[in-house]
């Protein structure tokens, strides 16, 4: 006769050994994984380790900016021409509205998706600060608007050298060309992270920071329109020149053509004399500066 379940006695119980045993590597801290999501997160600007269709517009705009200067390494080369039909601070400008759509939509993916689900996409074995974060995040928007803008340039400096043009020459125009990215990639950038950083809708960030960069180029565009209508003829005054500090995109259009004495016609836009180099790389740190303060102080309040 069999007891009933509940005076059965209880079954025992196993311990296996299964060898476990605690890390003693290296503990790398939080300075490594700062520099895992500033490289997670440039890798995110251009849609690596993400879905293909987050791949599909940072291509198309690396596309974009870079074919165009392999064109004119290519007619220079058919051509036999002495030298490129356009500068390398000059082809930064004519490709600022496909740049500025890369920074708005890209800048709203790095920081608007983590306010919106309130997570990162990395898991950490020791907290980082809201400090490294900020820091990784700003440092991966700009280095993938550098990468970006550095890229045609790389093309047209090869492309010089392979035709055999002036090395001294190309080399120098080219270091403009560098200083002209750095400044592309954190003037107008360091307004974009801001913006975007102040709302959790993808949307609504792109849609700011692509209004902010478009209305003030279109406002110093208007000021430049009116100057030359009212003096036809005649240079840009240093009245309208000042405008510039109105755009981010034209106020380092403007810096990099002071500086480096590039640009002619009457409608080079340039700082305004000495006084305006000083007034305009002093508004240009300002307005970085200010930016990472601000994008600081938004995430001690997140």
């Amino acid at each position: 006769m069999s007891l009933p379940s509940e005076f059965r006695p209880a079954d025992t119980g196993v311990i296996h050994d299964i060898g476990y045993r605690g890390y003693g590597g290296p503990r790398l801290g939080r300075g490594y994984a700062t520099r895992s999501l500033f490289t997670q997160s440039l890798r995110a600007a251009y849609g690596l380790g993400r879905s293909g269709k987050s791949k599909v517009l940072p291509m198309i705009v690396l596309g974009v900016t870079t074919a165009p200067a392999l064109i004119i390494v290519a007619v220079a080369v058919m051509t036999a021409s002495d030298k490129l039909p356009v500068d390398y601070t000059q082809y930064l400008g004519s490709i600022g509205l496909v740049v500025s759509i890369f920074l708005a939509s890209q800048a709203a993916v790095l920081f608007s998706r983590d306010l919106r689900h309130h997570t990162v996409p990395l898991y950490f074995s020791r907290p980082i600060t809201r400090a490294d974060y900020v820091r990784a995040k700003f440092g991966a928007m700009v280095c993938a608007q550098l990468l970006l803008m550095i890229a045609p340039l790389v093309v047209l400096y090869v492309g010089a050298l392979l035709i055999k043009l002036d090395f001294g020459d190309q080399t120098e125009h080219f270091f403009y060309g560098l200083v002209a990215a750095v400044l592309y990639a954190l003037v107008p950038t360091s307004v974009a992270v801001v913006i975007a950083a102040a709302t959790p809708r993808r949307g609504f960030g792109v849609a700011a920071i692509m209004g902010y960069l478009a209305v003030s180029a279109t406002v110093f565009g208007v000021v430049v329109g009116m100057s030359l209508d009212a003096a036809p003829g005649e240079a840009l005054p240093d009245s309208a020149q000042w405008a510039a500090l109105m755009s981010p995109i034209a106020m380092v259009e403007s810096l990099t053509n002071q500086l480096f004495d590039l640009g002619t016609g009457v409608e080079r836009i340039h700082a305004p004399g000495g006084l305006g180099l000083l007034v305009f790389t002093a508004v240009a740190a300002a307005m970085v500066a200010g930016s990472y303060r601000l994008l600081l102080s938004r995430y001690r309040n997140v």
